[in-house]
């Protein structure tokens, strides 16, 4: 009996459990509308995406080392725009884009949006599983 639960304490620790997993979650908290790369319960953050509702803009934070401060082009799909990241915290770089411009349209459909600045890249990827928050957080930010 003590080898099972052995063995299963060791599948949970590779595959990870929901204490430790990143996951997306959608904030409607009556604020602004945030969709978070997260790991649950936890101060823990890949990137978020924050919205007044009905604004027509989003704006998304990456955590981690600053990308720096410039003018960055964001990919999706077949679609770019350039816009400016403020990169003047060091643990995150932020951005803004329209909701309504092909590239988070695009960003929408597939899930996977590029940042390149500099020699940098950095790249936001949604799961197929997520994506209905991800839709959803759009339309509600829609203007």
């Amino acid at each position: 009996m003590t080898w099972i639960i052995a063995a299963l304490a060791t599948l949970a620790l590779q595959t990870g459990s929901s204490a430790n997993t990143w996951t997306w979650a959608l904030y409607e908290t009556g604020g602004p509308l945030v969709l978070a790369n997260e790991i649950p319960d936890t101060p823990q953050l890949r990137s978020t995406l924050q919205c007044d509702a009905g604004s027509g803009v989003a704006r998304l934070a990456i955590f981690g080392p600053t990308m720096g401060t410039g003018f960055v082009r964001v990919t999706a799909g077949d679609a770019t725009a350039t816009t400016e990241a403020d990169g003047s915290r060091r643990d995150q770089t932020q951005l803004t884009l329209r909701t309504d411009h092909p590239v988070f349209t695009q960003f929408v459909a597939s899930g996977n949006l590029s940042l390149d600045l500099a020699d940098q890249t950095r790249a936001i990827a949604v799961d197929r599983i997520h994506r209905a928050k991800l839709r959803r957080f759009a339309g509600l930010c829609g203007g």
